[in-house]
């Protein structure tokens, strides 16, 4: 009960933060003034067609897209009638900066002019970022309306409204007294230089954009910082990697994404690979390299192994000036796949390695290496009461207990983190309790520690935590609890207390776990029965999970409530009956793989499908009246695919996703979903 009353207390200060780390993401792209739409851009270039559409507005727009940012392109072409068109409007405000080209004939155009004005109300209520170019005109024309541009303006003015034309000269005024670039005095007229500059002082504007999310409760980490740019800087002409060591939970990959942001606006060429360890073996190294591939050449290609990906980056990556962050390695083979030789990139390139093993480091040749250690009590003690009281100092009933608690943790930022919050809003005697089983785990049990604050959680909050920990971390939390919320575990409660005692987070609305947090989920797991996967609730590996499906033929898993068949069995062949054995199964993720059998009625407790590649006589066979959420990407299915009428039968489904079905041209008859929330026609 004490516990809830903690998190109520806390409950809006959890909400505020989740609103607050909710974003979108960004790729390069170019539109016209047609189809603008509610799309989010980085940039919005406002430009005469007349002055500069083959002239600075074309490089200007080209030099933004090779530095991988978004661009909205007004195509004055294609507009129609006297309007400025609502889309267009929605364009600028959507996008972080607007850059109008200021020409002579820009003052021409009605539809520049309310552009601009729009981009003028922007600045003012949301802060939108304007960047003025002024092309063969000088600011103070454009400020006053005179000389070349005011007598275009003057022309225009005489057609249209005076409160129009107040509202323009409003605008132009207060945009010309920006600070921006006279492409005749900046650079002397060479429009190439013109455009470095712009690209470059969009990308500093971007950079907050372009930064990794770091928590707010940082303390002691300044001096490993500058240790690590220092480090990095030792040869500046040269490409340095600098590979950060120590155990888990001590901070390293917190540590790596300050230093990758301090470092961020320096680079157009930048990539952030996460959690190697895990994702390696979950995806293949070959999907980590097409990520490194496009982040820093912006290809969509896929390699298709991993002696292919070498080969891209090898030869392509040479004139890249990059910054990369290679997080959680674990062995060689991925730094060989992902960063070679230094001879890949070009000179000044920077990379950062973070690792739990010193040794990986050692055979990889890096030379600059960086052990992080535990955090001094002092500043331990800042950091748990942060988390335990929302202060830099426990209160002073509270003083000798805290630093019990912090002497126990051995300055590990994630036990302090976690216990602290576990220990948020409870009286002294629970306090007591909790200080006597922390000290029973010896020091570097970490896993130990942690599991005192998972013991403390009803049912429902540990299955979604255990769920998460082996299938959902990286997902949408809205989405993933479609299941959760047919399984009646609660979750948005359940998620709002897990958040609170920092055993998940939330980023830009996706669940993430601390390696260390996942690792003990799983291990708690695995403890359900070490030697018999069969008797586990759940089955994230994919070998264990298909020796639990093909052996002990006919014995119930009734134990098993998930599992996970993914990647490393396609064109695999399953059997009804093999499914027949799991009659308590909730959730089941099968990639490309066939299934043969005449049994129906297969897994009545199924809430959650995904069959990538889905033959056409799955659904006909599995039991969908609870299902809420199915997955059918990547599957040759059409608008008459012989499934849509089996899948009739699902009227609780809320999560439809047709990800990159290519043949699925005309929308389905979709009138039975008639609870579906969300529906993904993607590719």
């Amino acid at each position: 009960m004490k516990r809830r009353l903690a998190f109520e207390h806390n409950f809006v200060r959890s909400n505020k933060e989740s609103a607050r780390r909710k974003a979108h993401d960004t790729g390069a792209s170019s539109s016209s003034a047609t189809s603008a739409g509610s799309d989010n851009y980085d940039v919005f270039l406002s430009f005469s067609g007349e002055d500069t559409r083959r002239t600075l507005a074309d490089h200007l727009y080209n030099g933004l897209v090779d530095a991988g940012i978004r661009v909205f392109r007004d195509n004055d072409e294609l507009r129609e009638g006297e309007e400025i068109g609502t889309n267009l409007l929605q364009a600028i405000k959507n996008s972080k900066i607007s850059i109008p080209i200021l020409s002579r004939n820009y003052a021409s155009s009605k539809w520049c002019l309310q552009e601009l004005a729009h981009m003028a109300d922007c600045m003012k209520s949301v802060g939108h970022v304007v960047l003025p170019v002024f092309y063969r005109v000088e600011p103070a024309h454009v400020r006053h309306q005179i000389g070349s541009f005011g007598e275009t303006f003057s022309h225009l003015s005489e057609k249209y409204l005076e409160e129009d034309v107040a509202k323009w000269k409003q605008a132009l005024k207060e945009v010309a007294s920006l600070k921006g670039w006279e492409s005749e005095k900046t650079t002397d007229g060479y429009e190439g230089e013109l455009v470095k500059m712009v690209v470059r002082k969009v990308l500093g504007e971007l950079k907050k954009a372009f930064q990794l999310v770091v928590t707010e409760q940082l303390v002691g980490i300044d001096n490993a910082v500058e240790d690590i740019l220092r480090l990095l800087d030792d040869n500046p002409s040269a490409t340095q990697i600098v590979g950060i060591h120590g155990m888990g939970g001590i901070g390293k990959t917190t540590l790596a994404k300050v230093v990758y942001n301090k470092l961020s606006d320096k680079f157009q060429h930048r990539s952030f690979i996460a959690d190697i360890r895990e994702s390696s073996r979950r995806k293949g190294i070959s999907c980590l390299q097409n990520q490194l591939i496009f982040d820093i050449l912006k290809m969509n290609d896929q390699v298709s192994n991993t002696d292919e990906g070498i080969r891209i980056m090898e030869s392509r990556f040479k004139c890249k000036k990059v910054l990369i962050l290679l997080d959680d390695v674990d062995l060689n083979d991925q730094l060989k796949a992902l960063v070679g030789k230094r001879d890949w990139f070009e000179m000044g390139s920077r990379i950062i390695i973070t690792t739990r093993i010193r040794s990986v480091l050692d055979e990889a040749g890096v030379n600059c290496k960086y052990e992080l250690k535990e955090i001094a009590e002092d500043k331990s003690l800042i950091l748990f009461s942060r988390h335990a009281f929302m202060r830099d100092s426990p209160p002073c009933e509270f003083e000798s207990l805290s630093r019990a608690v912090v002497s126990t943790t051995g300055g590990l930022p994630l036990a302090l983190e976690v216990i602290g919050s576990f220990l948020c809003g409870r009286n002294p005697a629970f306090w007591q309790d909790a200080l006597m089983k922390l000290k029973e785990v010896p020091h570097r049990k970490v896993q130990e520690k942690l599991r005192i604050s998972y013991d403390e959680l009803n049912y429902q909050e540990k299955q979604i935590f255990l769920d998460i920990a082996c299938f959902f971390i990286g997902h949408y939390s809205d989405f993933v609890s479609y299941m959760w919320d047919a399984c009646n575990f609660l979750p948005r409660m359940g998620i709002e207390i897990l958040c609170f005692m920092s055993l998940i987070k939330i980023d830009y609305g996706k669940l993430k776990m601390h390696d260390q947090l996942r690792d003990l989920g799983r291990e708690i797991v695995r403890q359900e029965d070490y030697d018999a996967p069969m008797n586990r609730s759940r089955l994230w590996v994919p070998e264990e999970a298909l020796e639990v499906l093909q052996g002990n033929k006919g014995i119930l898993k009734d134990r098993v409530k998930a599992l996970c068949l993914h990647h490393d069995f396609s064109r695999r062949e399953f059997t009804t009956e093999q499914f027949e054995t799991l009659p308590n199964l909730r959730f089941l993720e099968v990639h490309n793989a066939k299934l043969i059998g005449d049994s129906k009625g297969l897994l009545p407790k199924l809430r959650r499908l995904k069959w990538k590649g889905c033959p056409a006589f799955v659904p006909a066979r599995f039991c969908l009246e609870k299902l809420v959420h199915l997955d059918l990407s990547e599957s040759d299915i059409s608008e008459f695919w012989e499934g849509w009428i089996h899948l009739k039968v699902a009227k609780r489904l809320k999560s439809l996703i047709l990800r990159d079905c290519h043949r699925l041209e005309v929308t389905p008859n979709l009138s039975a979903f008639r609870n579906l929330k969300r529906l993904v026609f993607e590719g």
